[in-house]
């Protein structure tokens, strides 16, 4: 355990794992919970708040942490996987604390707190004692923007008010090692005001990312804080199947207007997407799987199902096609699968080992249909071409999951359980 007097900056926390007594990892911290108290008393640490598996986030008081040393927390007892919900009282020190500006009571200059510190107590309690600032309205991002100093938490006033532009970056700071699906976790979990600042914060790409991992009610949220000419950027930034899901979920006449001020050759697969039934191979599929034309060789192919921006299942096979190569293309003559580019030489053609025996689901193919052809063929994906066996995108098994699966199964993910408790007594599992 960090002795008496040890201070710890909360910002280090984030993401270190949980360790339970047996040695095995309960989850990694992403907040930790304080409560403000009234006559400039430093605030009281009450826990933190631990992401389980699923990405469910619980409540670890601090008095079944035994050890925070060695980039790992340790905890002894029986763990309350019931699920975190913060009280009116509570603050979340990532979510909340960082980057609000503060008052600097010495000479009543404006800064803006970089981090904070906890200490334990001699009576084993911990409690906020220093705040990391910078002075003026700089950041860890925006450097040569004021000097950097520690002060005690007294020093500053100005936690408890109103922050109706509350800056992002160092929030983000913290989490900037997130994939988007964990980093769409820590948003859920944000109050509307707070996520808005955070999406505000990110840029096109990163937001287009987390974007697609949130539930619908989220992105519709976020996307309608956005400036029209953003939220334009940003779907354009979006994969287009999941850009047009999430205009489905607007009014007619916004999503129309959203798609006029999208570039026309950005708008164009989202527009035809949107022209399909949702459960159907047209709607479910990506219009931008990786396309070659019969005359490149394996080692071109090798080379496009290399580019990391290229999802794991789109990057499982290449569709051999006539020019053009952007969907709709010429005509569809077949895929290779990655195995077997990694089996033939360097120098073969794609059109002389392009596997031509299925045939690709009409765009109108339902989605049982479409479930039965991948798993009859062990596939991960599957072309979807038109009657004139024109390529129009392909159907991944990470889309037909989405629509499997309950249509709240991301708000799922991110919530089960009940509440927590800080008090020991009431820790135990449910019926003891």
């Amino acid at each position: 355990m960090a002795g008496h007097g040890s201070r710890v900056f909360i910002s280090h926390l984030a993401g270190v794992a949980v360790f339970d007594p047996n040695g095995d990892q309960v989850g990694r911290i992403r907040d930790v919970v304080v409560s403000l108290r009234i006559g400039g008393r430093p605030p009281r640490v009450l826990g933190l708040v631990v992401e389980v598996v699923g990405r469910r986030r619980i409540f670890l008081p601090m008095t079944r942490v035994t050890s925070l040393e060695s980039g790992q927390v340790l905890t002894t007892g029986v763990i309350n996987m019931r699920r975190f919900e913060q009280r009116p009282t509570e603050t979340l020190v990532l979510a909340e604390l960082l980057d609000r500006r503060l008052t600097d009571t010495s000479d009543d200059t404006e800064v803006t707190v970089l981090d904070v510190a906890m200490v334990q107590t001699r009576v084993r309690e911990w409690e906020i004692s220093k705040v990391f600032v910078q002075r003026g309205r700089g950041s860890r991002l925006r450097k040569n923007r004021g000097e950097a100093v520690t002060l005690d938490w007294s020093a500053v006033t100005g936690f408890t008010l109103t922050e109706e532009a509350q800056g992002a970056a160092n929030l983000l700071a913290t989490f900037e090692q997130l994939r988007p699906a964990d980093l769409a976790g820590v948003m859920h979990h944000l109050s509307a005001k707070r996520r808005a600042e955070v999406a505000a914060a990110l840029d096109d790409e990163r937001l287009a990312d987390v974007l697609e991992e949130l539930p619908e009610d989220d992105q519709v949220e976020i996307l309608g804080k956005l400036q029209d000419e953003r939220a334009a950027d940003v779907l354009e930034a979006m994969d287009p199947d999941d850009a047009a899901d999430l205009l489905s979920e607007l009014p007619g006449d916004e999503a129309e207007r959203l798609l006029q001020l999208m570039e026309p050759e950005e708008a164009a697969p989202v527009r035809r997407l949107l022209s399909y039934q949702e459960d159907t191979a047209g709607g479910l599929m990506t219009t931008e799987p990786i396309i070659l034309e019969p005359d490149a060789t394996v080692a071109e192919a090798l080379a496009r199902v290399r580019i990391s921006d290229h999802k794991p299942a789109l990057a499982a096979q290449v569709y051999v096609c006539r020019p053009p190569n952007e969907t709709p293309t010429g005509k569809y003559l077949g895929m290779v699968h990655f195995q077997r580019l990694l089996r033939e030489p360097p120098y073969t053609l794609v059109g002389s080992i392009v596997d031509g025996d299925l045939d690709p689901l009409p765009p109108d193919t339902p989605l049982p249909l479409v479930t039965s052809y991948l798993a009859t063929y062990n596939l991960v994906a599957a072309p979807v071409a038109d009657e004139a066996d024109h390529l129009l995108g392909a159907v991944t098994v990470d889309d037909v999951l989405d629509h499997l699966l309950p249509e709240d199964w991301r708000e799922a993910a991110l919530h089960g359980g009940e509440h927590h408790d800080t008090d020991q007594e009431s820790e135990a599992p449910d019926g003891q």
